[in-house]
């Protein structure tokens, strides 16, 4: 089958050349002129390598625990499976290759005005805010906004620190060679509060960008045309993160293709359960943390894509 994917991030890129390699002809459309994420902390799960061994070498530092800082408790909180720190831009052009060498077709430039003509099925994988999803007229998800920056010192530690907002957090990533921070938070909340935090730290960073972040599960009950990753608003709401998931809804799509409506069923069947426990255990913790802290236990162990998954 003719197979139009709109959009080259992570996702689109790999169901290109997974659908390639399964015999498919696939065009991939993307409307920047290269290939590579950039405003995104690439804190990726061990899990990552089972969807792209090929990764390995990208590794910069490994994460096996947070902290979370309240304001009268911290909690160190254990990963049952390592995180790894990786460049996702330089994963994104990985996977692009892994794709162009199994023969999937990458059109770069494209404007996103109308779904290219003489194809059997379309993918929406074209990020938070989708043309695919506009143009099928489906609700917007919720929207949080992603903001990072970078300062030039080394820190090869294996732990992350959160540090708890209204609605999000702030955080540290130690990437080896330098070290981020950022928040996940409101839109309306996000920038005032990261700058009080930096002012507060004496911290100042460089190369600043940020993202919307889609929150809500969204896949159209269309027969020829879906939506996956972000597109679909597949993103974790305890922290944002969305690649592991993003690539765990393209693996049922794959298995489910080309039948885009048992893929509806099977995503929502198997991502809902764990979007509303996710929002509620969020909510839970995020009050007893504030209000109750003693209640908290200090040190706790979780999955940290799926939460109560070993």
């Amino acid at each position: 089958m003719k197979i139009g994917i709109i959009g080259a991030g992570i996702t689109g890129l790999y169901l290109g050349w997974k659908l390639t390699e399964k015999g498919e002809e696939v065009t991939i459309f993307e409307k920047k002129n290269q290939v590579g994420k950039t405003p995104c902390s690439g804190l990726f799960s061990r899990k990552i390598l089972d969807f792209i061994p090929q990764a390995i070498p990208l590794i910069e530092n490994q994460i096996n625990f947070v902290l979370i800082h309240f304001p009268k408790k911290t909690l160190r909180v254990k990963f049952s499976h390592p995180f790894y720190v990786m460049d996702h831009s330089k994963l994104d052009q990985l996977v692009a290759n892994l794709a162009q060498k199994a023969g999937t077709k990458i059109i770069f430039n494209h404007s996103n005005c109308t779904l290219p003509e003489g194809f059997d099925r379309y993918i929406g994988c074209d990020g938070a805010d989708s043309f695919v999803r506009k143009k099928l007229n489906l609700p917007e998800p919720q929207f949080q906004l992603g903001i990072r920056g970078f300062i030039n010192k080394k820190d090869f530690s294996d732990y992350v620190e959160t540090w708890v907002t209204p609605s999000g957090f702030l955080w540290k990533i130690p990437r080896g060679k330098e070290s981020e921070y950022g928040i996940f938070e409101k839109t309306n909340l996000a920038r005032n509060t990261l700058g009080g935090f930096l002012s507060n730290k004496n911290l100042k960073l460089e190369r600043v960008d940020a993202a919307l972040i889609p929150q809500g599960l969204i896949i159209p009950k269309n027969p020829n045309i879906t939506l996956c990753g972000d597109a679909a608003g597949l993103t974790k709401p305890w922290s944002g993160g969305g690649v592991v998931w993003s690539l765990t809804a393209a693996n049922l799509l794959l298995k489910y293709f080309p039948d885009f409506l048992k893929y509806r069923n099977k995503a929502k069947n198997f991502f809902l359960p764990k979007i509303r426990s996710g929002i509620w255990a969020k909510k839970l913790v995020y009050f007893l943390g504030n209000k109750m802290p003693w209640i908290l236990p200090t040190n706790f162990k979780i999955d940290g894509d799926f939460l109560w998954q070993s």
